[in-house]
């Protein structure tokens, strides 16, 4: 569409999450921070929260892709999944089961069978000082059953050191569901928890230029300070708004044959997403304390 007009080698506003694109705000960079440091201490249990399009995805596939060889990650990407299908996904996941296997004999195992041969591939890595990493995306939609199962699963291998380790990453939402009784054991295994908050002012205007780079941009096109600074109060600094806006902008000044996006375009972008200023600002939520221990970006 307008790729080849702004020179670029892709879309660089693309709503996927792609780990490439990840742009380590500050909240973003403790984040992750916080997750690889909780996997070299082999803590079992972390929690990452945030409003809608803050990133999570994003979040989660950079910190599936960014193990090393004593690391094996399992990313859970659809949240309704039963306790059989989690079973499977993360066997899978792990490569103890390969493709052929999962479509052909895996569906006729039983719970037991692959809860046996999770168990020999944990006690394989306790052996070898190997860790693995279960990573849940929209974990607040989960069945109540199914995230009791994640708990159990870290049971199988009772080592010194914790051989499975679970990082759950949800919408705010989240908190309310780890506090219903049914889940109290769960939610009081959690040592590291976390908020994600939405990009500042300067942050939004990194995050368009860390996007445009990664895209291939030379320099073909620019944003203007009043867009850039649009686009903030549009976006509330969320990453998501900003991909929404940012394109919608783009197709508009390419429209006029126009590398250059200015607030009118911008505005105009935002009138058509039917955005308001501050509208997605971030709220200021209790979730920060919750227990006293949230820790927010």
């Amino acid at each position: 569409m307008y790729e080849n007009f702004y020179h670029f080698a892709e879309k660089p506003f693309r709503l996927t999450a792609d780990p490439k694109y990840l742009y380590e705000s500050q909240s973003h960079s403790k984040a992750m921070t916080l997750l690889r440091d909780a996997i070299v201490a082999r803590e079992a249990f972390a929690v990452v929260m945030g409003d809608v399009g803050t990133g999570k995805t994003t979040l989660c596939r950079a910190l599936a892709d960014g193990g090393d060889r004593t690391t094996f990650t399992a990313l859970l990407s659809n949240p309704f999944i039963s306790e059989d299908d989690l079973l499977t996904s993360v066997l899978r996941d792990f490569g103890v089961l390969s493709a052929g296997e999962e479509l052909g004999d895996s569906t006729r195992l039983g719970r037991q069978e692959m809860l046996s041969a999770l168990h020999d591939f944990l006690g394989s890595l306790a052996v070898l000082g190997a860790t693995a990493v279960l990573i849940a995306d929209e974990a607040q939609a989960l069945p109540i059953a199914t995230l009791e199962q994640i708990r159990l699963l870290c049971n199988l291998v009772p080592e010194k050191e914790t051989v499975l380790q679970v990082v759950l990453v949800g919408q705010l939402d989240l908190v309310s569901v780890l506090r219903m009784p049914e889940l109290r054991l769960l939610d009081q295994r959690f040592s590291i928890r976390y908020q994600l908050t939405p990009l500042t002012e300067d942050e939004t205007s990194a995050y368009i230029a860390h996007r445009l780079a990664v895209a291939g941009s030379t320099g073909a096109v620019t944003f203007t300070p009043s867009a850039l600074q649009a686009v903030h109060e549009y976006s509330g600094g969320i990453p998501r708004l900003i991909n929404l806006l940012s394109h919608r902008a783009l197709l508009s000044g390419y429209a006029a044959q126009s590398a250059r996006i200015d607030g009118d375009l911008v505005r105009s972008a935002a009138e058509g997403l039917e955005l308001k200023k501050g509208a997605a600002d971030a709220p200021t939520p209790g979730h920060q304390t919750w227990f006293g221990r949230w820790r927010k970006g």
